[in-house]
């Protein structure tokens, strides 16, 4: 081994040009010392006051470990051909750990002296320091000091690599969504909605046990990294204990309120398992909980639905923007005289990479994203071209209008009123020809808003539709209070009336129904002219289905009615 001499009196240069030399490293701003190398033994030719201060040189500061380490990296570069060496070295110090940027570098040869090298350390202690909490602040929730996305994907790994697992062990991600926390936010202000995370996540804690990980991955979600010796019982076991944590009411101003959640869990194959992977499948399964109601496990294929949802909406949003979706229009047939009495716009969309996306997969896609409210103002656009463009090639308005949904989205979000005030006029044509549908939730959601919307429609002279009359809320108090037009009854009892009597009945009641408040009905799903006949029979006054045509393009409709037109006419 060689020798390392570190005589007491080093600090007075022990060759003849050493007081030269420490002059020199006194002009350094921070600790350096020169040091010789000669028949393998490492001395000391001079150091400067900031390394004395921060690398004393007494005997009980040579036993520290870091006091070996800087001495052994200069030694392997004077053994070395190396230039220079640059390294970290951090110790610890009376005020917590010190960082030091350290560097080893090969003087050029002196007379008398060969083997000279120069060592730097450069405190670093305050730049660790901020970059520490910087990335602290980077990894966790600034309000309920909680891991965020980032951080409980860097605690999982760390989980997973140190921590001893038993055999067959797995691990499992429980996501929570908050339900209803902007409606907080809206009533009581951002600070009460604050203050709500604050204790809801206090009581998500409380609800851990030993090893598990609790982080806030989004505004009000929250999901829990959790090792299952025995599986999905352990699972639920959790799950049980979120619950009961958050069943008691939480004091906000003088408020008390009941925090529901929507709750979904994704469960590891093995310890190999991509965490990001189980993350994402756990918030599939709270997505699917919000709408059930329901404590969701993730099942295989639920991701790969998300991920289809997640194309359809990027590729709906690009559609919207370059105008890639059409109106298709199904005739409304009057059932005692067989005339077209209009037209339901119905949106169809073929896509480049996805083919032909039917409405029942890209209309819910766009109410959960909010695309809803741009494909609603679209629809309502183009009906009403579309009715000026039929005017101006027949020569005179067509006896006929089009009826345009509503989304109950929509309703809520968007200045409904006014697009169908700008739609009749950028159009010219009259509101009587534009029929606006909307279903018993929309109206069920929020009456009074409805209320004011329906009067507003009114205003501009249009007539409104309920559309699946029979499946939602409505009572006699609200049809009979709302400037309601039309009742359509839901295909689901008209298609199978003449094979299920239950389904007859419930047709005749809406028809009698509507017949005492004084509205017309619709009929949706006629697909045989038995059905049409017996609904004439019953004094339904409209009908639509594939029986009469199926939704059609805008120009083959617009010949569907010619030619109906045409033979009435004879």
């Amino acid at each position: 081994m060689p020798k390392i001499e570190l005589p007491a009196g080093a600090d007075d240069a022990h060759l003849s040009h050493g007081i030269a030399i420490r002059d020199w490293l006194d002009a350094l701003p921070h600790a350096a010392a020169a040091f010789s190398f000669k028949n393998n033994t490492l001395s000391i030719v001079a150091v400067n006051d900031s390394f004395r201060q921060h690398f004393n040189l007494d005997d009980e500061s040579r036993k520290r470990p870091h006091a070996s380490e800087w001495r052994k990296r200069i030694l392997r570069c004077a053994r070395s051909d190396k230039a220079s060496e640059s390294f970290e070295l951090r110790r610890d110090g009376i005020l917590g750990p010190e960082y030091f940027s350290c560097a080893v570098g090969r003087l050029p040869e002196a007379e008398g002296q060969p083997n000279l090298f120069l060592f730097t350390a450069l405190d670093r202690t305050s730049d660790r320091t901020i970059e520490k909490n910087l990335r602290r602040e980077l990894l966790s929730d600034g309000l309920t000091a909680l891991p965020n996305r980032t951080g409980f994907g860097e605690e999982i790994d760390d989980r997973l690599a140190n921590t001893p697992w038993p055999e067959n062990a797995q691990f499992g991600i429980i996501a929570i969504d908050l339900s209803r926390f902007s409606r907080v936010n809206e009533s009581l202000g951002p600070m009460a909605g604050d203050e709500l995370l604050i204790t809801v996540a206090k009581r998500l804690k409380s609800s851990l046990r030993q090893g598990d990980v609790l982080a806030r991955i989004g505004g009000n979600d929250f999901a829990i990294f959790a090792r299952l010796n025995n599986g999905l019982s352990d699972a639920l076991h959790i799950i049980q204990r979120i619950r009961d944590a958050l069943s008691y009411p939480i004091r906000l101003s003088d408020l008390q309120i009941r925090v529901d959640c929507a709750i979904g869990c994704a469960l590891s194959i093995s310890l190999s398992d991509e965490p990001e992977d189980i993350v994402r499948k756990a918030q599939a399964a709270v997505k699917i909980a919000k709408r059930s109601g329901k404590v969701e496990i993730y099942r295989n294929g639920v991701l790969k639905e998300a991920q289809r949802r997640f194309s359809v909406e990027s590729r709906l949003r690009d559609a919207l923007a370059q105008g890639e979706l059409n109106l298709a229009f199904q005739p409304l047939i009057h059932l005692q005289t067989g005339e077209i009495t209009g037209f339901e716009a119905l949106a169809r969309w073929k896509d480049a990479e996805l083919g032909h996306v039917s409405p029942v997969e890209f209309i819910p896609v766009a109410e959960e994203s909010g695309l809803i409210t741009q494909l609603g103002r679209w629809a309502a656009y183009e009906a009403a071209q579309a009715l000026s463009r039929w005017d101006a090639k027949f020569g005179q308005p067509l006896p006929v209008g089009i009826n345009v949904n509503l989304s109950p989205i929509q309703m809520a979000r968007d200045d409904v009123a006014s697009m169908f005030e700008e739609a009749l006029r950028y159009s010219g044509i009259s509101g009587n020809r534009l029929t606006a549908e909307l279903t018993e939730s929309a109206i069920v959601a929020d009456p009074e808003k409805a209320r004011k919307l329906l009067f507003a429609l009114k205003d501009l002279d249009m007539p409104i539709a309920m559309d699946d009359f029979g499946t939602g809320y409505s009572n006699l108090a609200s049809l009979h209070s709302l400037p309601i037009d039309i009742l359509k009854i839901d295909r689901s009892f008209v298609g199978s009336m003449l094979e299920d009597r239950d389904k007859e009945i419930m047709v005749r009641t809406i028809l009698s129904l509507a017949e005492s408040l004084g509205l017309h009905v619709t009929a949706e799903g006629i697909e045989t002219q038995e059905l049409a006949h017996a609904l004439q029979n019953l004094g339904c006054w409209q009908g639509q289905g594939y029986y009469f045509a199926p939704p059609m393009a805008e120009s083959d409709a617009f010949d569907y009615w010619r030619a109906r037109w045409n033979f009435e006419t004879v």
